[in-house]
Parts: C-alpha cells; sequence; structure tokens
C-alpha cells in the first residue's frame, strides 16, 4: 500500500490544477454514488426488457411512502391514495352494499393503473 501512496504522489504533483480539479469532481460522483441513503433521480428511470426489481425478504419494501405522494401504473396518471366504501356491520349489508363497495375498489384499481378499464 506504501508503494501505491507514493505513485499517486508522484502522479498528482506532476498533474496541472484543471486535472487536479477534475479528479476531484470525479471523486466526488464516485462518492454520491457509494455512500448516501438515497437516490434522487431528476430524469426518468428505464429499465431494459429482462431487467427485474429485486428486493429484500425482510420487512419488505413500499412504493409510496405517504397517502399523499402520487403513484401511477402502466401508464395511467399518477394520482394520491384513494379512499374506498365501506361494508358496514356484517350481516346488515345488501347485494347492492356489495355491489357499491367491490365498484369502489374496481375504480380505484383501475385509475391506478393495476388494472385496465373494460
Amino acid at each position: 500500500m506504501g508503494g501505491y501512496c507514493a505513485i499517486w504522489v508522484f502522479i498528482t504533483t506532476q498533474m496541472t490544477p484543471e486535472e487536479l480539479k477534475r479528479i476531484e469532481n470525479l471523486e466526488n460522483v464516485v462518492f454520491s454514488l457509494v455512500f448516501p441513503d438515497k437516490y434522487e433521480f431528476k430524469k426518468n428511470l428505464k429499465l431494459n426488457d429482462g431487467v427485474n426489481i429485486q428486493v429484500a425478504k425482510g420487512t419488505g419494501t413500499t412504493i409510496g411512502t405517504e397517502t399523499t405522494q402520487k403513484v401511477g401504473f402502466h401508464g395511467s396518471a399518477s394520482i394520491q391514495a384513494d379512499t374506498i366504501a365501506a361494508l358496514s356491520v356484517v350481516g346488515s349489508d345488501t347485494d347492492g352494499d356489495a355491489r357499491t363497495a367491490i365498484n369502489s375498489i374496481l375504480t380505484v384499481l383501475k385509475n391506478k393503473g393495476i388494472i385496465a378499464s373494460s
């Protein structure tokens, strides 16, 4: 390791200030890719065919960590978390109430792009 440092000192003393600045900029880029606790993208992220998103098996993964964050799938508009019609106390719902609740769920899934509109 000591030989490596001696070579690096020799090389850097022979470099112009512009070259040293370029190396410093590259070090900053590498540091920002290796050590952050999150990545922020300012452009679209495109995955090639056959590339998967693999997640760990421990505590799970969340997409959209707050109900006010917007998410959309399959080209649908990004929207906040929707609410659905709730069924009342078990045994007191009618067929119509159940259909309303099911249709509410279907609407939410369609709006998010999880299922296609018929």
